[in-house]
């Protein structure tokens, strides 16, 4: 999804969480894997990413990104188990 405003979060092998923005997540995330990105997740790799979210402009996408950001580690695994529920569901739905 190039050019698309997207906020992700990665998994660290440490079990960290790392949130995230770009408009490129194919090169964000090879940037990340070559230990190029973030500070924050040099040494940290590999990585799996356990959410992905794309927005029509850049506020929207850095209005969630600060969101997430400001949630406890246990908030954003809540979060996260959330939108798996909402996919889930709507694959079910979708089926029929």
């Amino acid at each position: 999804m190039e050019n698309k405003h997207t906020v992700y979060i990665l998994r660290c092998k440490d079990r960290t969480l790392y949130t995230g923005y770009t408009n490129n997540l194919g090169r964000r995330l090879k940037m990340h894997h070559e230990g190029k990105g973030a500070k924050y997740t040099r040494g940290r790799g590999p990585f799996q990413v356990v959410y992905v979210e794309h927005f029509e402009t850049k506020e929207q996408a850095m209005k969630k990104e600060y969101a997430i950001k400001q949630l406890t580690r246990e908030e954003k695994w809540q979060f996260i188990r959330d939108r798996l529920k909402e996919v889930v569901t709507n694959e079910q739905t979708e089926q029929f």
